[in-house]
């Protein structure tokens, strides 16, 4: 991999990797701009897209993979991993930095990046949902950490004796259940979405015109069903993680 130079900024070409608790997304971009977007793709083929697609820098996040294991099975070089001790154009508050998810980071540096000077709240919506605070200031604060949908459903089955293994669908669900099946649904589905109204409703007295924005799994599955105002971009990641190397690239 080269290295661009600063006039060469707007065409440099960037691979962003976000290896979460179910899937691994790639995105490659052209500067800032997300032209595609591969989803779980092989170890052994990201050396080939780099070299196909002329890539100059590679960022890599995870939550579950051990990176420098990641960067011997690929065989890439030069491979910015994210962690803690990663500079970032933002300024992290969180108490034990070491332990914060660098996906949750990522998400807020791509919000901060996307909405620049506004409060924002970032859900992501996925194995876990996570809410996390960016200040119009470019300062993360933290935020909060519940279990996803699909955890949920897990949990009810396997710590009871008789309540069964359920699914999302991809509809409302009642509110009131008429049998167990739906009022599981119920309690999981509109639980959640009363969760995330809350936080939404706490976060928005504290902090006025604040800017929500969406990602992860299950992130469209709850666009048209929250009431409160909120952008979906569901490469939120990817987005963050790419403005790291764009970051670098010019300091």
């Amino acid at each position: 991999m080269s290295f661009a130079s600063g006039s060469q900024l707007p065409t440099m070409r960037n691979m962003a990797i976000d290896m979460g608790n179910t899937r691994t997304k790639a995105g490659l971009f052209t500067g800032y701009q997300l032209e595609s977007v591969l989803t779980n793709p092989e170890k052994n083929r990201l050396k080939g897209i780099v070299d196909e697609n002329n890539i100059e820098r590679v960022i890599v996040c995870s939550v579950a993979t051990n990176l420098e294991v990641f960067e011997a099975e690929t065989g890439l070089e030069q491979v910015t991993k994210l962690t803690s001790e990663t500079a970032v154009p933002i300024k992290n508050l969180y108490g034990t930095p070491h332990t914060l998810g660098m996906d949750r980071l990522a998400a807020v540096i791509g919000a901060q990046h996307l909405y620049p000077n506004q409060n924002s709240l970032v859900i992501d919506a996925g194995t876990t949902i996570t809410y996390d605070f960016i200040s119009k200031d470019a300062e993360y604060f933290g935020g909060g950490i519940s279990p996803g949908i699909d955890l949920r459903f897990k949990a009810l089955n396997q710590h009871t004796f008789k309540l069964p293994r359920i699914h999302a669908v991809n509809t409302p669900v009642p509110l009131i259940g008429s049998d167990t099946k739906s009022s599981i649904q119920s309690g999981v589905i509109n639980g959640v979405l009363a969760e995330i109204e809350g936080f939404i409703r706490s976060y928005e007295h504290k902090y006025p015109n604040l800017q929500v924005v969406m990602c992860g799994g299950d992130a469209g599955y709850f666009e048209t069903m929250l009431k409160a105002p909120k952008i979906v971009v569901p490469h939120l990641v990817l987005i963050g993680l790419n403005s790291i190397i764009m970051y670098h690239a010019q300091n």
